[in-house]
């Protein structure tokens, strides 16, 4: 089964974590890699790289909250760091709960069809809501 890590802003992926383990009942088995506003992005990127290498053997699926941003570009390093010594894993922005949600309870071997079946199920979790008086 792939292994969900959440690189965000502080403290976003512990409210995300958080969330899950309230919609769910349960607490989520994920990765939360929160960086605060004063980290330095180099020594995260390595440290991160660590955390991913000690699961190497799974397939790991890492969302972000905003592409660009320093937690993104932490993750960027750390997975081509990672990457570079033969672990699998995607990279996917613009996290929200739904997709948090999606990985958890969809978690498949196949890291392609998990980071494509989330990035779907955040597609469909923005709705206009207008339209539903």
């Amino acid at each position: 089964m792939a292994r969900i890590a959440l690189v965000m802003h502080e403290p976003l992926g512990a409210a995300f974590k958080a969330c899950a383990q309230h919609v769910l009942g349960q607490k989520p088995e994920l990765t939360v890699f929160d960086v605060s506003p004063d980290a330095d992005p180099d020594e995260l990127s390595v440290r991160l790289a660590r955390i991913l290498l000690d699961h190497a053997a799974e397939p790991t699926l890492i969302l972000c909250d905003i592409f660009g941003a320093t937690p993104f570009n932490i993750a960027k390093r750390a997975l081509k760091l990672a990457t570079e010594r033969g672990m699998v894993a995607h990279l996917i922005t613009g996290t929200n709960l739904c997709m948090v949600l999606k990985a958890l309870t969809e978690q498949q071997e196949n890291p392609d069809q998990l980071s494509e079946t989330v990035r779907l199920g955040a597609l469909r979790g923005i709705v206009n809501a207008d339209q539903f008086n």
